[in-house]
């Protein structure tokens, strides 16, 4: 990369007991291996990225708290990574990770703040009984695909599709260019060799969607934003598309999937099943608390040397957010299904603080993983897992948490809107 090394120098890593943050656990077991991380290290930890990369693992609940309530001391600034001259060009986690580009994502303070303020807005014009409308219609188009077959995978057939379908209406894409959207955003999050090629073509679908909407202005989020007073240059505008779009998309196909997968892998979910919508509720909380979406979130840089926990952090250092792990810190929650199950909203699903995810964007995701679980519910209410709950696999992503695959089976019925 051509930024500088900033001082400070590296990460100070104790050694031995870095933990590698790649491995066949993280996507088999991760809770035993957070608990085992804390037993270790404590409540923040050295832990390593593919490419013998050094950060910090934020895994406490009271230390993730000190770390998003202070953006001073650890801002969203990307540009003060101390690691900048040991990061190659072609580092597949620099799509994740970030490089120095202006959006809501990757700025800090009062440039931040002027993103939210042209972003959220937009987001916050968004219908919602309208939005719930078009994700009946689009939940009902998907199913109508299967639904005669007698088999399905939530996954690819109905979670992964439905997020994307409905951003296509909130923003004004195609059908089809969300299809393979959501194919580039998949192969970005999961940080493997083609990470980075799968960037850049989500870049020129953005940019492409911005000039058709400086075009042909519409009712939807993008010419909301391109209408907002303050002026913005188009690499901002594609910047924060592709933040809003890749955020609304990745965490809700998880949240959407990993509930479903509570609900029929738990016997306490098992009315739901039969119709009852009260649980439904009951069952994305619960995965808000225990699995998270986003399991990991990169990242802050320390502004200058401190202490968190018992760790010494130096200028420029990375850190990791476990917003998973913090959830699950035995530390602060003692009775953890009783808390998931209370309606308690005090996890880090959607992290917290300044950089929080905008309460507009938490609530549309909330309307689509909600209504599709209870139009599928609905429409297939026998449905039952095909595979033990032991082969379910999840992605191979170290900072989303989701399934592979959710394979089911369930009485075939008829499509209901021709859509087939």
């Amino acid at each position: 990369m051509s930024s500088p090394a900033q001082a400070g120098g590296c990460p100070v890593r104790p050694s031995p007991g870095v933990v590698p943050l790649s491995g066949p656990r993280f996507h088999t077991d991760p809770q035993h291996l957070y608990n085992e991380m804390r037993r270790e290290h404590g409540a923040v930890v050295p832990v390593e990225l593919p490419g013998d990369v050094p950060a910090w693992l934020v895994i406490g609940y009271r230390e993730m708290h000190q770390v998003t309530n202070s953006p001073e001391l650890f801002p969203r600034d990307v540009s003060l990574w101390n690691q900048w001259g040991n990061i190659p060009a072609d580092w597949p986690l620099l799509p994740m990770v970030g490089s120095p580009r202006p959006s809501i994502y990757f700025t800090a303070g009062a440039e931040h703040l002027r993103h939210v303020a042209m972003v959220e807005p937009a987001l916050e014009a968004v219908d919602p009984f309208e939005m719930r409308r078009i994700c009946e219609e689009l939940s009902d188009r998907l199913i109508d695909r299967f639904c005669g077959r007698g088999t399905a995978d939530l996954v690819a057939d109905f979670a992964e599709q439905l997020p994307v379908l409905v951003l296509a209406w909130l923003m004004g894409f195609s059908d089809e260019d969300g299809a393979d959207l959501a194919w580039t955003m998949k192969v970005m999050a999961d940080g493997g060799a083609d990470a980075q090629a799968a960037q850049l073509r989500f870049m020129q679908h953005m940019q492409n969607l911005l000039a058709m909407k400086r075009a042909v202005p519409g009712d939807d989020v993008v010419s909301r934003m391109i209408a907002y007073p303050d002026s913005f240059t188009d690499d901002e505008y594609v910047q924060d598309l592709m933040a809003i779009t890749a955020a609304g998309h990745l965490p809700t196909c998880d949240w959407l999937g990993n509930s479903l997968r509570l609900m029929l892998t738990d016997d306490r979910f098992a009315a739901a099943l039969g119709g009852g919508r009260r649980s439904v509720g009951q069952a994305m909380n619960e995965v808000l608390w225990e699995d998270s979406p986003n399991a990991i979130l990169a990242g802050r840089w320390a502004s200058r040397d401190t202490r968190l926990g018992d760790k010494t952090i130096r200028a420029g250092d990375m850190l990791l957010l476990g917003l998973g792990p913090a959830n699950t810190d035995p530390h602060v929650r003692q009775h953890v299904s009783d808390l998931a199950h209370s309606g308690n909203s005090a996890h880090f699903a959607f992290s917290h603080g300044e950089y929080r995810c905008p309460f507009p964007a938490q609530q549309l995701a909330e309307i689509i993983a909600r209504t599709g679980i209870e139009v599928l519910l609905d429409r297939l209410p026998d449905l039952d897992l095909a595979v033990p709950a032991q082969n379910l696999m999840r992605r191979p992503s170290p900072f989303l948490c989701g399934m592979t695959s959710l394979p089911v089976v369930f009485t075939p019925v008829r499509a209901v809107g021709g859509f087939q």
